[in-house]
């Protein structure tokens, strides 16, 4: 049984990710412990509200260190929701502009809909070769809850090319990516369901 950690550093539905990874098969603790979220199997990085609010809570727990060092690694590392966002570059939300993680490059923007939040269900175009969404079938829906993500991916100089999944709403945008030990989705794969646990079951099964 892989072993979890859900870095708590102030954002996040950290017991809604812990009771998802436990389904998904993992022994999962809940902390911000530098030491635990080091050694353990898999890192999932949650977080929730504004950007610029999750980088402070972030850096003020220490938790760039800590994803730096566990790439460093190759250890696993997996955000969800705005624990994506912060993995690029930048973020600009209500004219603030706030920098990221900067594992990727690009910009977190605002979505150009009709309708925002983007809440709900939908579709996503997996990425050729995708772990993540191994063994799901075309039309697989998961579940959003955003207003701002990725509108334009910046291809990135790594040796082995990031594997890049898009959605639509308004337009297109990325739900999720794969580089390496460094993943990330979009969407909250603890809210959706069996495609959902099959996603975190595919992740875990890399540990």
């Amino acid at each position: 049984m892989p072993r979890v950690v859900v870095l708590d550093y102030g954002s996040g539905n950290l017991r809604s990710a812990e009771r998802a990874l436990e389904h998904a098969g993992a022994d999962v603790e809940v902390t911000s412990d530098h030491t635990a979220a080091l050694e353990a199997d898999g890192l999932v990085v949650p977080g929730v509200g504004a950007f610029s609010a999750c980088m402070d809570g972030l850096l003020a727990a220490g938790g760039d260190k800590i994803i730096d060092r566990r790439l460093e690694g190759e250890r696993p590392v997996l955000g969800i929701c705005v624990g994506m966002q912060i993995l690029f570059d930048r973020g600009v939300e209500h004219d603030v502009r706030a920098d990221g993680v900067g594992r990727w490059p690009g910009a977190v923007e605002r979505l150009r809909a009709d309708i925002l939040p983007h809440m709900g269900w939908n579709e996503v175009t997996a990425a050729p070769g995708s772990t993540l969404f191994a063994g799901m079938s075309a039309g697989t829906r998961f579940y959003f809850v955003h207003s701002f993500a990725v509108r334009n991916w910046e291809p990135d100089a790594s040796e082995t090319p990031s594997l890049v999944t898009w959605a639509e709403h308004g337009e297109p945008f990325v739900a999720a990516v794969e580089s390496g030990p460094l993943a990330a989705t979009q969407f909250h794969p603890e809210k959706s369901g069996e495609a959902g646990a099959q996603l975190l079951r595919n992740w875990l099964g890399e540990l």
